[in-house]
């Protein structure tokens, strides 16, 4: 037996009891639309009643009439129908019921999206799948209601922000803490719906950093989604550990472990098993296939609260190779700050930076570098790049030894790579803030960054932690 999906009565009675109170519209106009009304003359009633109520005109039958006859949407015997309906003393229930039939219509409507999408459109699996699900984020979203809170509710929630804050000895953060004191001062932390671009040539440390980011917003009880094309999950894991205890990556990778550095690996081991941390490996990656399983990722794991990808340069879409790659990956970047905009938190996207900086004599990055497109620099909220001076020294010095070899010459190199080098994080670009330098050490034995006034990092140990870790596409590293 198929239920209807509507209830004219209660429609009625709602548009009624406007009629009888004006002031009960601001109740119903909170969590319904026009399209919430399931019959097209109380759409165009409702419509016409917040019309009314923006130019403080009374929302009454004479007023009706005329609006709705100069637009030529006058049905009187819609209007008689709610006149002769009991107005409510209590309206929340039934727009309440408004909101869900009007929701399970949008669900039935979307069966024919699906088809409509398929068929006459015939667009790729993966468009469909991704075009289907932000249709099925809206509908979930415009579903939900948010009410008025009281003061003694806000007043409470006010101060609980405000403990926080004291707890972390800063009061310059108003978004997600990055966990590093120099980019927190700079940024104030990474505010929800922004995109923020980090660049830097190959072997700066730009994935080292991103992972470094990674492990303090996991610290802090947030969610962390990494979308990684070049490096494997378990690769990913692996610098998270080492980072995290201080045991060299050479001696977590051979194995070569003491039983005390053994116990630090098993307990960051255990605390990361248990983190909101998930990591997609797929090599293939598309921004449909990003955007969809994103979506879903963040509608079952609301803690989510920040996402890499590593990185866009080898993002792109098979399906649609007649695109030229500067349009493609403006697409990519535009989606991209779209998506950061509707689940409501900031995205890292990484990126290459073009050769040409490496043949100049100051080879800072500037927003003139990043690769491909102008559009990154656009879309972004925040560029930084990731500049480490001695990669160059180190470079240098091999060709000029290399040349002397060539030349039958003896060449006594005075540079020498040192266990922790200077390093430069450098905003280029902020939006809604300041730009300059920030001063970091890279120690290169953990793949970590560390703020400069910090001499070294101690281990970290994470316990007593409840929450989940999922590796897509990929299992766990042996312990």
């Amino acid at each position: 037996m198929e239920i209807e999906l509507y209830n004219l009565n209660i429609e009625r009675a709602v548009l009624s009891s406007i009629l009888f109170e004006s002031s009960y519209y601001n109740e119903a106009a909170e969590r319904l639309n026009a399209r919430d009304f399931y019959l097209p003359a109380h759409q165009a009633i409702f419509t016409v009643m917040g019309t009314l109520s923006l130019e403080n005109v009374p929302i009454d039958q004479e007023f009706l009439k005329i609006r709705l006859t100069k637009e030529n949407q006058y049905n009187e015997d819609a209007i008689l129908d709610i006149l002769a309906t009991t107005p409510l003393s209590n309206t929340y229930a039934y727009i309440g019921e408004i909101k869900e039939l009007a929701t399970k219509r949008n669900m039935i409507s979307l069966t024919t999206e699906i088809k409509r999408v398929i068929y006459e459109e015939q667009q790729g699996a993966d468009a469909a799948i991704d075009s289907v699900q932000k249709r099925l984020f809206e509908i979930g979203v415009d579903s939900s209601s948010k009410q008025f809170r009281g003061g003694k509710e806000i007043v409470a929630s006010a101060l609980d922000r405000i403990k926080v804050a004291k707890e972390r000895g800063n009061k310059l953060i108003i978004g997600l803490d990055t966990g590093f004191h120099g980019l927190n001062k700079m940024t104030n932390g990474f505010n929800n719906g922004d995109m923020i671009v980090l660049g830097a040539r190959p072997s700066m440390g730009k994935t080292a950093f991103a992972m470094n980011l990674a492990e303090k917003i996991l610290k802090g009880g947030n969610g962390v989604a990494i979308f990684s094309l070049e490096m494997s999950a378990e690769d990913l894991m692996l610098r998270l550990l080492s980072s995290t205890t201080s045991v060299s990556m050479g001696r977590i990778k051979t194995g070569d472990l003491s039983d005390e550095e053994w116990g630090r690996i098993s307990t960051a081991a255990d605390y990361y098993a248990h983190s909101h941390i998930f990591i997609d490996d797929d090599p293939s990656l598309t921004v449909n296939k990003m955007r969809s399983r994103l979506r879903r990722l963040k509608m079952q794991h609301s803690e989510i609260k920040f996402a890499i990808i590593d990185y866009i340069g080898l993002m792109g879409d098979q399906s649609r190779i007649e695109t030229n790659r500067q349009q493609q990956i403006s697409d990519i970047s535009r989606g991209i700050k779209i998506l950061a905009r509707e689940l409501d938190i900031p995205i890292l996207v990484l990126c290459q930076l073009n050769r040409g900086l490496e043949n100049r004599e100051e080879k800072r990055p500037k927003l003139a570098d990043i690769r491909e497109s102008g559009s990154i620099e656009q879309d972004a909220d925040i560029v930084m790049f990731v500049h480490r001076e001695d990669v160059y020294k180190a470079k240098e010095e091999k060709e000029n030894k290399k040349k002397a070899q060539k030349e039958g010459k003896d060449y006594r190199s005075e540079f020498k790579e040192k266990p922790e080098e200077e390093a430069e994080i450098i905003i280029e670009k902020h939006r809604n803030g300041a730009t300059g330098t920030i001063k970091m050490i890279f120690q290169k034995a953990f793949t970590r960054f560390v703020d400069a006034e910090i001499s070294r990092a101690e281990p970290i140990y994470y316990k007593d932690t409840n929450i989940q870790i999922e590796v897509k596409g990929a299992q766990m590293p042996p312990i």
